[in-house]
């Protein structure tokens, strides 16, 4: 469809959106603060372009309801896994919210891109940091070792760059081109450089995520009810092959559907496991 006729239908219809939810008493979206500490370094909205590409998001996340719900609901779940892993690795928790913004928290995201997993990490990025990805095994879709793999990048970034920001501009740019454009335009920090508008809109929704996990009422979400923690289980270990994941999840008391939604990163229905490597394959309690 010709894409001028497509905003021809969406931006009136989005503007009757956010009047009807006006009209509905829904709460105005929260003011760009003074300031927000991100895992430590102060930002300050006292500079128009600043406020206003902040005032953006914050729109954004109070008018995206299905998006902004959906995220809250999931992270107690996905916090409980991430946060004790990054305060391991002495990487502040904030960072979470970089991994919010990748995946809105949903550890089955695939982007077109093919960036994969609740860190949307590429293939090459995924091998480069240590994690198997074959069409039987992603580790990208493992939570535990994508998050260890995405706090590899993240120190290396930091150690590079000194600033969150710009360590989180890179997660989403690359360091190569981020690197490239801090030197061309003789700045020390992403905030002050001219970037194509995802990567300068990234930056300023991991603030937003911030201020909305912190604070959901502000963004007019009220009595949000959380999904459950991940149910524990017993992890096998296993080091030979597995003809058939539908048998074994059956020797094991669960359903193929369970064993297979509580193992993403198993990506076929066999373990040929040609190498010998030992997986730990999670065992979560019996639901059929």
């Amino acid at each position: 469809m010709n894409r001028l006729i497509v905003l021809r239908v969406l931006v009136p219809f989005l503007f009757l959106t956010l009047s009807c939810r006006a009209q509905e008493g829904h709460p105005a979206p929260p003011q760009v603060p003074d300031l927000i500490i991100f895992a430590g370094d102060t930002i300050r909205f006292d500079r128009q372009d600043y406020y206003e590409k902040m005032d953006r998001e914050l729109i954004s996340f109070t008018y995206m309801h299905t998006n902004s719900t959906l995220m809250l609901k999931r992270a107690p779940r996905i916090f409980a896994i991430v946060e004790p892993i990054l305060k391991r690795e002495g990487l502040p928790l904030d960072l979470k919210y970089l991994m919010a913004i990748e995946s809105n928290l949903e550890p089955k995201a695939l982007s077109g891109a093919g960036a994969a997993g609740l860190w949307q990490m590429m293939k090459s990025t995924a091998k480069e940091y240590g994690l198997e990805v074959t069409t039987e095994v992603d580790e990208r879709y493992n939570i535990e070792k994508e998050t260890v793999a995405a706090c590899k990048y993240l120190k290396e970034a930091y150690a590079k760059y000194g600033d969150w920001m710009t360590v989180a501009a890179s997660y989403n740019g690359g360091q190569n081109g981020i690197s490239r454009r801090l030197e061309s335009q003789k700045e020390d920090s992403a905030l002050n450089l001219w970037l194509v508008e995802e990567t300068s809109r990234y930056m300023y929704r991991i603030l937003a995520a911030k201020m909305l996990f912190e604070n959901p009422s502000a963004f007019g979400f009220n009595d949000v009810k959380p999904y459950p923690l991940m149910q524990e289980g017993k992890k096998v270990k296993v080091s030979t092959p597995i003809e058939s994941l539908v048998d074994f999840a059956h020797e094991n008391g669960v359903s193929y559907a369970t064993l297979k939604g509580a193992n993403l990163w198993l990506r076929d229905s066999c373990l040929t496991n040609k190498a010998g490597k030992t997986y730990e394959i999670l065992i979560p309690p019996a639901n059929r």
